[in-house]
C-alpha cells in the first residue's frame, strides 16, 4: 500500500496519515502521543478526506497509529471551548463535526472497516461503530466512560448505533457502569465481527478486503445503500441530532457545579 503524500499535502492534514492501494483507502489516526484523541482538527481532517474520496474507492479502512486505536475525545479542548464561550457554542460546533464525520463513515458508498488495537474509548468506539465492519486484536479493550465524566452518551450518534448493534439491555449496562470490556465480550455483543491475534490483524482486514473489491462496484454501492436504508428505518426515533445540544448543556452544568464547589 502506498502513501498518498499528494492528498496529505493538498489537504494539509495534521492528524491523519492516508494510504491508498487501488480501490482501498486507509485513513490512520496519527497522533499516537495523544492516544489518537479526537480533536476538532482531527474531525476536520477526517471530513476533508471523506469529502475528497475518489469514486473508485470500494473499501475505506479506519485505523489508529501506535498502541491504541483511540482514547476518546480530547477533554482539554472542551474546557478551552467553554473558556472562550461559556454559552457552549464551541461544544455545539464540535458536536456537529462529530456527527457529520460519523454519518460520512456510515453513509459512505464504500465498505468501511474499523481496524482496532489497544483501547477504543468513548468517541473512539463511536468512530468504530460508524463503520460497517469491525475487527480488533484479541487484547483490545473498550469502554464508555462518559457518565463518570458527567457527560451524556451524546457524541456522533453513538447511542442509536450502540442500541442497534447490541440491544437496549446490554447497552444500558455498558453505559451506566462505564466498565471496561475485552475483545471477546465485544465480539459476543456484535460490537466486533472478528477478533485476531495482533500479528494477524492486517491479515484479518485483508480477508475482508479481497472479496469486497472483487464485487461489481455498482452492486456494492447499491447493497450498501440498501443496508443503510433498512438500518435507518429501524432507528426512526433516532434523536441523536440533539447530541451537540445535550453535550453542551451537560458540560456547562458540570462547569457551573465545579465553580460552586471551589
Amino acid at each position: 500500500m502506498t502513501n498518498s503524500p499528494e492528498l496529505e499535502t493538498q489537504l494539509e492534514l495534521k492528524t491523519l496519515r492516508v494510504r491508498r492501494r487501488g480501490p482501498v483507502l486507509t485513513i490512520e489516526l496519527n497522533t499516537p502521543d495523544q492516544g489518537n484523541a479526537v480533536t476538532d482538527a482531527m474531525l476536520e481532517d477526517l471530513q476533508s478526506v471523506l469529502d475528497r474520496q475518489e469514486p473508485h474507492i470500494q473499501v475505506v479502512v479506519l485505523a489508529g497509529a501506535g498502541q491504541d486505536f483511540c482514547l476518546g475525545g480530547d477533554r482539554t479542548e472542551y474546557t478551552e471551548h467553554l473558556g472562550l464561550d461559556p454559552g457552549g457554542s464551541g461544544i455545539r460546533a464540535s458536536g456537529h463535526r462529530a456527527r457529520r464525520v460519523c454519518d460520512s463513515l456510515t453513509g459512505n458508498p464504500a465498505v468501511t472497516i474499523a481496524r482496532i488495537q489497544g483501547k477504543a474509548i468513548g468517541a473512539g468506539l463511536a468512530l468504530a461503530l460508524a463503520c460497517d465492519l469491525r475487527v480488533s486484536t484479541d487484547t483490545a479493550t473498550f469502554r464508555l466512560p462518559e457518565l463518570a465524566l458527567g457527560l451524556p452518551t451524546a457524541w456522533g450518534g453513538l447511542l442509536p448505533r450502540l442500541l442497534s448493534e447490541v440491544g437496549a439491555a446490554r447497552a444500558r449496562e455498558l453505559i451506566l457502569t462505564g466498565r471496561s470490556f475485552d475483545a471477546e465480550e465485544a465480539l459476543s455483543l456484535s460490537l466486533l465481527q472478528k477478533v485476531a491475534p495482533a500479528p494477524q490483524l492486517d491479515s484479518a482486514v485483508e480477508a475482508w478486503v479481497k472479496p469486497i473489491i472483487r464485487r461489481p462496484a455498482t452492486a456494492l454501492r447499491v447493497t450498501k445503500a440498501m443496508l443503510n436504508s433498512y438500518a435507518a428505518a429501524a432507528r426512526l426515533t433516532d434523536s441523536s441530532t440533539l447530541d451537540p445540544e445535550l453535550m453542551a448543556a451537560a458540560l456547562i452544568e458540570t462547569r457551573q457545579v465545579h465553580r460552586l464547589s471551589d
